[in-house]
């Protein structure tokens, strides 16, 4: 039997005796699992070797039912149930995604913390939880960037209201300039932080790639908020865009249909059928790079119904794209 299935049934074991009033018997937790009353009999006793405060007690009809007692951790305040425990190490792959954000130390540290509250053999069985899930990270930011200080300084300014003075490399100018900001708030995205910034100087909020920031000081000067952020600051884009939503339409071919009505792209989505076995999705988003470059993702097989404006756009994008390979 794979090592991942046994890890599996054994998790299912404890959520099935967690989740259980008045305890259950061995059969019942053979017929839950579909497996032998043997294989229970030899997971409780592996569990139990864990370190995991199983115990079997009989009721009034004679039949021994096994429960599970109590939380696990106990040198916690409040505590952990172990369903919570088994999710979060079950996440544990998808947290350590984000490596190379200015959090990992400190997220690598809350989990040796954790760990220290274990025992040795019930942190053994608990780390192979992860193994069962695995998580590929996206593009990030480079390790190292960025720099600690400087994400410091922008939470410090963000909890504070702080007035900060940043000296920001721009990509699209391809210079370097300072700014004087009134930071909102900090937002972790596709791989990268960054910093939601009210512009006194372009009296509206700008979005910075907190990699690209070299050095921000702060002010003793305070600033009152004027315009509110919502929780989810990117909802309108399919990337990192705080820009107003606008309908698109977008019509797929056959062939890749199925992987278009299998996922939701945003919030806004509809769907509808189009022609030759086709789909339309139509979504209330910015008309943003972001939503070309995942337009143009799909290459031939995607095509631009409404606003005539991005079809346009997405067909001059296409066209440059052919021009590169015909000059090589």
């Amino acid at each position: 039997m794979p090592r991942n299935q046994e890890v599996i049934r054994q998790w299912r074991l404890l959520h099935a005796l967690e989740s259980s009033r008045h305890g259950a018997t061995i059969t019942a937790l053979a017929d839950d699992l579909a497996v032998t009353t043997r294989t229970i009999r030899r997971d409780l006793a592996a569990l139990q070797e864990a370190g995991f405060p199983l115990f079997d007690e009989h009721d009034d009809d004679g039949r021994s039912r096994w429960r599970l007692e109590g939380q696990v951790l106990k040198g916690l305040e409040t505590g952990f149930t172990l369903r919570e425990l088994c999710a979060l190490y079950l996440s544990r792959n998808l947290l350590e995604a984000v490596a190379g954000t200015p959090f990992q130390r400190d997220l690598t540290l809350a989990f040796g913390r954790l760990e220290k509250l274990l025992t040795p053999r019930m942190r053994q069985f608990l780390d192979r939880l992860p193994a069962v899930l695995s998580a590929k990270s996206g593009p990030r930011a480079r390790a190292g960037d960025p720099a600690a200080d400087v994400v410091g300084r922008l939470l410090e300014a963000t909890l504070h209201y702080r007035v900060g003075t940043m000296r920001y490399h721009s990509v699209s100018s391809g210079g370097i300039k300072d700014y004087t900001i009134h930071p909102y708030r900090l937002a972790f995205a596709q791989g990268g932080l960054y910093l939601l910034a009210y512009v006194p100087a372009y009296k509206a909020i700008r979005t910075f790639a907190v990699d690209r920031i070299s050095s921000v000081s702060l002010e003793k000067e305070t600033f009152t908020p004027k315009q509110p952020i919502g929780e989810d600051v990117f909802a309108n884009s399919l990337g990192v865009n705080t820009g107003p939503a606008a309908k698109v339409e977008i019509e797929f071919a056959a062939r890749v249909a199925p992987y278009v009505r299998a996922r939701v792209w945003h919030a806004s989505q509809q769907l509808r059928e189009g022609d030759e076995d086709g789909v339309v999705l139509s979504m209330n988003v910015c008309h943003d790079w972001a939503l070309r470059s995942w337009i143009l993702s799909w290459g031939p097989f995607a095509r631009v119904v409404a606003p005539r404006g991005l079809a346009k756009e997405v067909e001059s994008d296409l066209e440059a794209a052919a021009g590169r390979y015909s000059q090589a």
